[in-house]
């Protein structure tokens, strides 16, 4: 197995660096190796891209000026990937401008050159712990999406109309339909979406529901 794959299975994050001033990237790479922390470093955007950003997780402590494309470049271009990796901004200088991008684009931090390495650890370890959190809270949706889509037409209906609080009677008079019907479209339903009981059900529709909505305020303040 190579070098890349067995970070793959082991799912140990790797810290990505990407810097064109190579004592300082050398500096950074052995304050991240002393703490255990796997890395790989490449000296421009474009000699990352060569490389592939791979399946294994991580994050990406990155500089912002650069030959070629800039680090606010390569930060949009992730934003497209399906696991976009966290960015740590590590810059010499920056303007207003860039700061405010970089942070309205999801930097997890925005760090000034010179730094200390307690600085960039603490850094790196709190981004890393959010990141778990947030791939586990995703995986979890994805989950409870995927079961929720194998509802048919009619227990979708149902379990939206529970989900808002509709007692079995509520409904079979709203759907026109007998109160054992609803019933038993429900049993069916909470099967398929792998709960017992009434409550665990509510409450997840309430995730899907927070979901759509949380997705919906973030599109619409990316388009602002």
């Amino acid at each position: 197995m190579n070098q890349a794959a067995l970070r793959e299975f082991n799912q140990q994050p790797v810290i990505r660096l990407v810097d064109d001033d190579v004592s300082f990237r050398r500096a950074i790479q052995r304050v991240l190796q002393t703490s255990g922390y796997l890395v790989e470093d490449y000296g421009s955007v474009g000699d990352m891209l060569l490389a592939g950003v791979g399946n294994y997780h991580g994050c990406l402590i990155l500089d912002i000026h650069m030959p070629g494309p800039s680090g606010l470049d390569l930060q949009d271009m992730l934003k497209a990937h399906a696991n976009s990796l966290p960015v740590i901004f590590v810059t010499g200088e920056a303007t207003v401008r860039e700061s405010v991008r970089a942070m309205k684009a999801g930097a997890a931090d925005f760090l000034l050159k010179p730094i200390e390495a307690e600085t960039l650890l603490a850094a790196v370890d709190k981004t890393l712990q959010e990141a778990s959190s947030c791939r586990q809270q995703n995986e979890q949706f994805s989950s409870l999406r995927t079961r929720y889509a194998s509802l048919s037409s009619r227990e979708k209906e149902i379990v939206n109309m529970v989900g808002n609080g509709m007692l079995n009677k509520q409904i079979s008079a709203a759907l026109n339909v007998a109160e054992r019907t609803v019933k038993a479209h429900r049993a069916r339903a909470m099967e398929k979406m792998e709960v017992r009981t009434l409550a665990e059900l509510v409450r997840s529709m309430e995730q899907l529901y927070r979901h759509n909505t949380e997705r919906e305020t973030i599109s619409h303040l990316e388009a602002v």
